[in-house]
């Protein structure tokens, strides 16, 4: 029987984990940012027919905008309800007691756990494409304009926005597992997305994972608008930075998960 348990598969501990998330009020956690960025962007969609300084029209300006506040804040924010709240409802059932006392390794099933963080992050990925849309519909019908753009450029530089989240959602699984009270965990993670923009205009922005979903947005505004930002993903050293604190934020995370709970046990 014990062997059965080490056989136990990453993939098996995640679906594991998916079972979890049905009893769990967490779509309304990725529905909520999506519909109050883009609802308000459609009541005011009159705002991107005035260019200002830079000639951008106005379907490419009411994508951008709408997606900065995702970037900068909403993503970030879900990131961090759902990594604490991942956390905290296994220490509050005592799951993390039980996961011990069963010869699963503790390590997968923090890769597991972080694996269904990153589910959810692509399934806030659909949700605001499909809000997205649905807004500049309903942008199109106010105004007698469309709005819309073409499927394959949204889905590109959103996809791309999401994909730049993953090491700042490892620097949030590690925070939420290694600060267990709630209240800090959550107010550290929001502190660490205010000074996102403002590192993003430094030399070393690359060294702050926090920024990068932003900057990825602001190199696609750049394209449309060279004056105001690179107009290219600096890949280099952006990849491979990137990579390296994501590996080891989770090395650090599988190594610290029930780490307490196995103290305890062998006072």
């Amino acid at each position: 029987m014990k062997s059965e348990f080490r056989t136990v598969s990453l993939w098996s501990l995640f679906c594991m984990e998916l079972l979890k998330l049905r009893r769990s009020k967490i779509i309304w956690v990725l529905l909520i940012p999506a519909v109050m960025m883009w609802v308000p962007s459609a009541m005011n969609a009159d705002v991107n027919f005035i260019m200002g300084a830079y000639d951008i029209a106005p379907e490419y300006n009411y994508f951008i905008q709408g997606y900065m506040g995702m970037a900068w804040f909403m993503i970030p924010a879900t990131l961090i309800v759902c990594t604490v709240l991942s956390v905290q409802t296994e220490v509050s059932s005592r799951g993390l007691v039980k996961c011990l006392s069963l010869p699963v390794s503790t390590a997968k099933v923090c890769l597991a756990k972080f694996g269904v963080t990153i589910f959810l992050t692509a399934g806030q990925l659909v949700l605001s494409l499909v809000t997205y849309y649905g807004s500049a519909l309903l942008a199109a019908k106010l105004y007698d304009y469309d709005f819309l753009l073409p499927f394959p450029y949204v889905c590109r530089t959103a996809s791309l926005i999401y994909l730049a989240a993953v090491p700042m959602a490892s620097v949030l699984w590690l925070l939420s597992i290694l600060i267990r009270t709630p209240i800090f965990s959550i107010g550290l993670g929001l502190a660490s997305i205010v000074p996102s923009v403002l590192m993003l205009n430094t030399k070393v922005w690359f060294c702050y994972p926090m920024d990068y979903p932003f900057y990825m947005l602001m190199t696609a505004y750049g394209k449309l608008v060279p004056e105001v930002f690179t107009t290219e993903a600096q890949l280099l050293p952006l990849l491979p930075i990137s990579v390296g604190v994501t590996l080891l934020c989770l090395t650090v995370a599988c190594t610290q998960y029930g780490a307490r709970e196995r103290n305890s046990d062998s006072l």
